[in-house]
């Protein structure tokens, strides 16, 4: 999602501004903009498409000025054209702007009435320009601010310059993260912390509400009801090096290959291998009294929480409700006392979670977050916090965050059990071994991508393909098909394998290959049962298996992917990987833009 980056600093900025805009470039965008404040005059460079198109505008027109903010956008309002590209400017107030102010077009009308003139399409210059209204009658810029923002509605992190000071600088945040940066002599703002790493280590969160004026001689915090508060200052830890690629072609290959390790630095914080114990991160943590347990996520991160519920009800025998989250509140859910929330979120600022888990905490819920940034909205807000130590995940279509996701669900779901009295000591022992087997094993169906790499030109011509699972591997033939969807266009959809003869068969024909996810095991039989129908109407299978599955079912074929043969509880983690690379690699065979692809956010912050 857009990006906010701002200096009020003792030397010239836009270089700065745009290194960080260049950290950001992860979280997708469709335009990008910096104004800087200088003699007085605010200047602009914006452009349309990638940071390269700004950076040739800054090498044409170079930015003076020690005071600056910087924006990427994702289009919401308006398409994504230069002219709606931020920082909007409306007489001597500068905005840049994450989120969407949903009452916009009623501000809008009331500014146009006052002989206001907009210049784009876009929600954001709403408060640039009622900002400035505010100015015009306070003559005071922390008045006109402190004015302005309770007449916003929805969600915004905000960055303000003021024409007339250049010593000032003013942020805001509401349903949208925003952090300030605490150098040597100068003060920053940021979406998040790796947009400041170069600049500073030192952080602070603005919490839910927050606003935040900032001179030279440091920063004062002030809260919803505009009483000062001071927010902790924390070291992020958060390199200053720009992660690179290294020997890969794109992020997300990178971030494939890096799961062996990042999946073993997950567990090695759950499971005691020696003691044969799985731990949770607070030991006294009670979840002996949880009744029920609701999973809220989106996107891949549903589908992480999909696969728990087969894991919750299995070993812990504890009900389990699962929603995505935008649907989650406008379906009145019941939340019985006693219950458990689990939210999953990459990034832990995603909008709609975040909301479910207000709603939630709001109901009486117990909240444990899984997400792979510990300072995050949603972490800071858990009572539980259970990381997923997958590292940065710059590629857009999530990868090894989806399987640090498993290997920590599965530790949940086992330390539930465990509460519950369903898991003996020697049961323990046994999925701590297991669940130790799960980096090799990902390692192992790693060597087989030159061999999916190969088959990929197959798929990549299709216009529609199928995805079939049972049991655990249901959701892992959702997860494929929407890897696909994400970054080669394809249009995909992934069903129960069961569910093929009540509708989708219809769809079967030589044009329309069918992925099907059968490791050998209890589902097994059943499984290629269904992929027998599907070619016994013609349509193309690629199998992916372990060896005795290839064997018992891989003739007739278009293709086959061998696996290496694991337990079930840690096969959707395994078999992540294969439907991960083919998605892959059918993109790179269609030259699609892999670890940015058209329309998609990597945080989305705005429902």
């Amino acid at each position: 999602m857009c990006g906010i980056v701002g200096i009020l600093g003792t030397s010239d900025v836009a270089e700065r501004l745009f290194d960080g805009l260049k950290r950001l470039e992860y979280r997708g965008y469709d335009s990008a903009g910096i104004a800087t404040l200088h003699d007085g005059a605010i200047e602009r460079r914006r452009a349309q498409g990638k940071l390269a198109n700004l950076g040739r505008r800054l090498a044409e027109e170079p930015l003076p000025g020690h005071v600056g903010i910087a924006h990427t956008r994702w289009a919401t309002h308006g398409a994504p054209t230069e002219d709606n590209a931020h920082p909007h400017v409306a007489g001597k107030v500068t905005v840049v702007h994450n989120g969407i102010i949903e009452n916009f077009k009623p501000l809008r009308d009331e500014l146009i009435a006052k002989g206001r003139v907009f210049n784009s399409q876009t929600d954001t210059e709403v408060v640039a320009h009622l900002i400035d209204e505010a100015l015009q009658t306070t003559g005071d810029p922390v008045e006109a601010v402190r004015t302005a923002l309770p007449r916003l509605h929805g969600a915004f992190a905000l960055a303000i310059l003021f024409a007339e000071h250049p010593d000032l600088l003013i942020g805001a945040r509401l349903g949208s993260p925003l952090v300030i940066g605490y150098g040597e002599g100068e003060t920053f703002l940021g979406s998040d912390a790796l947009a400041l790493a170069p600049l500073t280590q030192r952080i602070a969160y603005l919490d839910e509400g927050d606003w935040v004026v900032i001179r030279p001689d440091g920063a004062q915090v002030y809260d919803r009801e505009n009483a000062p508060v001071e927010r902790p200052v924390t070291i992020s830890g958060v390199t200053g090096a720009l992660i690179d690629k290294g020997n890969h072609r794109h992020f997300m290959q990178k971030e494939i290959f890096e799961q062996p390790i990042v999946v073993a630095q997950t567990l090695r914080s759950y499971l005691q291998r020696l003691e044969g114990q799985i731990v949770l991160p607070i030991p006294e943590f009670d979840l002996s009294g949880i009744k029920r347990v609701t999973i809220v996520a989106c996107g891949t991160s549903f589908y992480a929480g999909m696969v728990a519920k087969y894991w919750f009800e299995q070993f812990a025998r504890v009900p389990v409700d699962i929603d995505v989250a935008s649907e989650f509140r406008y379906r009145a859910p019941v939340m019985e006392p006693g219950g458990l929330m689990i939210v999953i979120s990459q990034s832990g600022e995603t909008a709609d979670t975040l909301a479910a888990l207000r709603h939630a905490k709001a109901e009486g819920q117990t909240i444990a977050a899984v997400v792979n940034v510990p300072t995050s909205s949603m972490a800071r807000e858990a009572d539980l916090l259970l990381p997923t130590h997958a590292g940065p995940e710059i590629g857009v279509a999530s990868t090894k965050a989806f399987s640090c996701q498993l290997a920590v669900l599965s530790a949940l779901a086992a330390n539930l059990a465990k509460a519950k009295g369903r898991l003996s000591a020697e049961d323990e022992r046994a999925l701590v071994r297991h669940l130790g087997e799960a980096p090799a094993a990902i390692n192992g169906a790693l060597a087989y991508d030159e061999a999916i790499e190969a088959m990929a030109p197959l798929i990549a011509g299709a216009r529609d393909v199928l995805y079939l699972g049972r049991g655990t591997d249901y959701p892992l033939a959702l997860e494929g098909a929407l890897k696909l969807k994400e970054i080669s266009y394809i249009h995909a959809e992934g069903y129960a394998a069961g569910e093929m003869k009540h509708g989708p068969i219809a769809l079967i024909d030589d044009a329309v290959p069918v992925i099907v996810i059968a490791p050998s095991g209890p589902l097994f039989e059943k499984t290629v049962s269904n992929m027998q129908e599907v070619q016994a109407r013609g349509g193309k299978v690629v199998l992916i298996s372990d060896y005795d599955g290839i064997e018992a079912a891989g003739d007739g074929c278009l293709a086959t992917i061998t696996m290496p043969k694991v337990h079930p509880l840690i096969a959707p983690i395994v078999y992540a990987v294969p439907v991960q690379l083919l998605a892959y690699h059918v993109a790179v065979a269609k030259g699609t833009d892999v670890d940015q692809p058209r329309n998609l956010a990597k945080s989305v912050t705005v429902e």
